[in-house]
């Protein structure tokens, strides 16, 4: 009986062995818990590892690049004459503008468009500092300078009026100069003879500009001492302190062509009363006929005009500078006024 026991656990001992060997079709929850730790803790380590080489690879490269630059100043100190680039590196981009346009707008300063010794560079940052001076004294008391002067102006008109002091006596006009005034432009001398438009627009504006002033001053006193009356009255004299320089452009003859021909086209529908292609011509002068701003080249999927493909037609001259656009709106204020006093006689051609 003992040796039938014996055999019995020998051969039950056998087949657990075997069993053993054998690999199972289960895994233990306490095992994934297990593997999964071992696996995080190996990622953990190698991420570790990771950041540490990095970061000493940054220690090297900033020691490296404090060494060339310790090297540089070393080099630069013992130069006898160092490059003036060189001492004050200054991104091209951060003021680039074409070297026509930066002749063009020192010419409208009244400013030299070349120094001597002066470099394309140099000249593009004088413009930057001559337009930041401007600013700076535009801006110089608050952001409505400009109109809180004109309505300082107004007021001080008033002042000397009601204390019987006479108004400053300007100098007379040329004898053609109504006759010019009168003249209907013709669009045809755009090509054909563009000198030959300066007088026209300076006079024809100059009408306006007048008839302008003369509208506000013969107003009744009840008007004029509302404030509503005060506002439109500073509105005026503002548009006539914008419209100073495009009236100094046009005396010089010194117009861009593609600005001349708009300013020709608004002028003349101006005059034949057909305000709404006059403002079209406004608009087109304004902010031109570019779906997408000067400068975007490459946004979106599509592939847009580079600049120099851009024809001037396009071009936004109201961006151009400051000075452009307070005399572009004086225009628009002036088309307005014009439709007030010269309706058209078709009520299509009223700007909106």
């Amino acid at each position: 009986m003992d040796g039938l026991l014996a055999e019995v656990e020998k051969k039950r001992k056998a087949r657990d062995a075997a069993a053993g060997d054998r690999p199972t079709k289960y895994m233990r929850r306490a095992d994934i818990e297990r593997l999964a730790e071992e696996r995080e803790r190996a990622e953990k380590e190698a991420r570790e590892a990771a950041l540490l080489a990095e970061k000493e690879a940054e220690e090297a490269r900033r020691r490296e690049a404090k060494e060339k630059a310790a090297n540089a100043r070393l080099a630069h100190s013992n130069s006898p004459a160092p490059a003036r680039d060189a001492e004050s590196p200054k991104p091209e981009g951060a003021y680039s503008v074409p070297i026509e346009e930066t002749i063009r707008r020192l010419r409208a300063k009244g400013q030299p468009i070349m120094l001597f010794g002066e470099t394309d560079k140099d000249r593009r940052l004088r413009l930057r500092a001559l337009d930041l001076i401007e600013e700076k004294g535009h801006d110089r008391q608050g952001g409505q300078n400009d109109f809180k002067k004109a309505l300082e102006d107004v007021e001080n008109v008033e002042r000397e009026l009601h204390g019987g002091q006479p108004k400053a006596v300007k100098g007379k006009k040329p004898k053609n100069a109504s006759d010019v005034a009168d003249t209907v432009l013709d669009l045809s001398l755009v090509k054909s003879d563009p000198d030959k438009l300066y007088p026209v627009i300076y006079y024809a504006l100059k009408r306006v500009l007048k008839e302008w002033g003369e509208a506000m001053d013969e107003r009744p006193d009840s008007i004029k001492s509302t404030h509503q009356g005060k506002l439109a009255a500073a509105t005026q004299v503002q548009s006539a302190e914008y419209l100073k320089p495009l009236f100094k452009q046009l005396r010089s003859r010194s117009l861009p062509a593609d600005v001349l021909g708009r300013m020709a086209e608004i002028v003349h529908h101006m005059q034949k009363r057909q305000y709404q292609k006059a403002n079209d011509a406004y608009l087109r002068l304004s902010i031109g006929n570019a779906p997408w701003p000067i400068g975007v080249t490459m946004v979106g999927i599509h592939e847009r005009s580079a600049r120099e493909k851009i024809s001037s037609d396009q071009v936004a001259h109201v961006l151009n500078d400051e000075v452009s656009r307070k005399y572009i709106q004086s225009l628009k204020r002036l088309l307005t006024f014009s439709q007030t006093k010269y309706p058209p006689e078709d009520v299509s051609q009223l700007m909106g």
